[in-house]
């Protein structure tokens, strides 16, 4: 298997788990466990206002490495967990409907799937340097920021609603 079809293939899986998990009610109160790096911890609105608005940002970060192999040159993307308008997306639609916010996630797996489906084999090798994580090849861009990240995400949900 290909590592377009790799992802392709976990890109439909999380979109089913995220599917299920748009009408699970946690606990009034429930928190993810903290995060690694941050000790930061969510409420369920703050994971899906995370979900509806960093697909289309990272695939917009990542377009410009793409192709970028001929040059040898590591093209800059990305931003970090404290970016103002990451942290103002997440604040702004926390309180939005599930349901509204599973929708346009949903539209945004739909982009990435094309997205991801539409790379030659070579461009999973083209490097981007992220601010904090240096030089990364497309399909660990892929992991971190995109498809594993999704992943990520639907474990945090699965979690609270466990609560």
């Amino acid at each position: 298997m290909n590592t377009s079809d790799e992802f392709l293939r976990r890109l439909d899986a999380v979109e089913a788990r995220l599917a299920a998990l748009a009408s699970h009610e946690p606990q009034p109160g429930a928190l993810t466990d903290a995060d690694p790096g941050t000790g930061e911890r969510w409420d369920r609105g703050q994971v899906w206002a995370h979900l509806a608005e960093f697909i289309p940002y990272w695939i917009g970060q990542t377009r410009p490495i793409l192709g970028g192999h001929a040059s040898g040159e590591a093209v800059p993307f990305g931003r970090t967990k404290s970016d103002p308008e990451r942290i103002g997306a997440i604040e702004r639609d926390r309180h939005e409907a599930v349901s509204t916010l599973w929708a346009s996630t949903r539209e945004d797996i739909a982009l990435l799937r094309t997205f991801l489906s539409g790379l030659l084999p070579d461009q999973w090798l083209d490097v981007g340097r992220h601010p904090t994580r240096g030089p990364m090849p497309f399909s660990d861009i892929a992991e971190e920021f995109l498809v594993g990240h999704l992943e990520q995400h639907a474990d945090q949900l699965e979690g609270l609603s466990q609560s």
